[in-house]
């Protein structure tokens, strides 16, 4: 069995803290909401670590947990208050500080945003974002068919304003 030094593991999360951050970022609103997934992630993670199999899956495997602990954080937002609501009150950032693009992908659908971000800001190929997000291949590339899609209608929708 594959045993992870605490040193080493330090070391990956390190590696790993920007992906952390886009991932938790795709799927939750609140910065504040980002950092505490991404260390109730690290933590869990941590506490886990020798049930990792193998060295090369360390981030695959850290992603999940991740993935796992923002739905939490996300579905308990929900019981407390409606995403609208939570949205308005802690969105400290004007629209006018994003770019069109990323105002459109923060539009879409949970599913169809995290699927894009693996693939195509993260790198992951179309099998290693379906291992990540537990979804056969095939579902990953009808998301990302999907997402493109509705990101073109939604930029072709957009108002393009040149000072």
């Amino acid at each position: 069995m594959y045993e992870l030094n605490t040193e080493v593991f330090k070391q990956k999360v390190i590696r790993s803290e920007d992906t952390l951050y886009r991932v938790s970022k795709s799927i939750l609103i609140n910065d504040r909401d980002c950092e505490d997934a991404v260390s109730s992630a690290i933590l869990k993670a941590f506490r886990k670590k020798n049930t990792l199999r193998e060295d090369k899956y360390f981030k695959t495997w850290l992603i999940r947990i991740l993935i796992n602990e923002c739905y939490s954080i996300k579905k308990k937002q929900k019981k407390e208050v409606s995403y609208d609501e939570y949205f308005e009150n802690t969105a400290s950032e004007k629209k006018e500080d994003y770019s069109d693009l990323y105002l459109a992908v923060s539009k879409l659908p949970d599913k169809i945003r995290i699927t894009l971000l693996l693939h195509y800001i993260e790198g992951y190929s179309v099998d290693e974002t379906a291992d990540i997000l537990k979804i056969p291949s095939g579902t990953v590339k009808s998301r990302l068919s999907k997402g493109r899609n509705l990101l073109k209608i939604e930029l072709g929708s957009m108002e393009v304003c040149y000072e």
